[in-house]
Formats: C-alpha cells, structure tokens, sequence
C-alpha cells in the first residue's frame, strides 16, 4: 500500500508527470505565493539528516530502499522514522509497507522537477 502526498510545489499533470509549480529561481523572484508552497520542501531537506536519508533514498540501487538499509545515520530509529515522515510530508519520498518493513522510494519525476526548479537559464 503506498502514502503519496505530493508537495504543492510539485503538481502531477495529466499524464502523473511531476511539474514544478514555480519558474526556475534564476528566471524570476517568486511571488509570495510560490514561495509559500517551496518552502515545506526546502525546509524538510535543510535538516542534515533528512538530507542525508534523502540522499540515501534517491541513490539506492533501484530507487528504493528499506528502512533497514537506510537508518544508519548517527541516530535512534525513532528519529529516523520522525524524519522519514517530514520528508514524506514534504511530498519527497513515498513509502511502501512490504511484510514488517517499509521502502522508500523518491519518484523520477520529483527529482526531475526539483531540477527544473533548480536549473540556471
């Protein structure tokens, strides 16, 4: 069973493609508006260990990775478990129960829209 919630910043099209919401940063300042909707994904990655369980995730062989194979970052599992739930929320990863464990999965299309976002003109 999968938990999908994806970040305003994000928006799915027709097709399931993820879209940023905003221009690029270097096209234009953001309005109030778009500002408010990046900001959950800035601020969930700007925890270092969120990074780094993100980071964790987006390059694990597959694209996915178990909690188990992931939680060795310098804190307790239940603050792994607090973290992966804010990065979810943030609309950056999914997650999927399999028996006793859960994986993690961020989706192509978020990184490619984060990207876009990111990209210089």
């Amino acid at each position: 069973m999968s938990n999908t919630r994806v970040l305003p910043l994000l928006e799915a099209d027709a097709a399931g493609a993820v879209e940023p919401c905003c221009p690029p940063l270097t096209e234009r300042p953001f309005t109030a508006g778009e500002a408010e909707r990046a900001a959950p994904m800035f601020k969930a990655l700007g925890d270092p260990v969120r990074l780094r369980l993100f980071s964790a995730v987006a390059s694990h062989e597959g694209g996915e990775a178990c909690v188990c194979d992931i939680s060795d970052v310098g804190v307790s599992q239940p603050t792994v478990s607090h973290h992966l739930k804010k990065l979810k929320e943030a609309g950056l990863l999914t997650s999927e129960r399999r028996g006793t464990w859960v994986y993690y999965r961020v989706e192509p299309s978020v990184l490619a829209a984060m990207g876009r976002l990111l990209a210089i003109r």
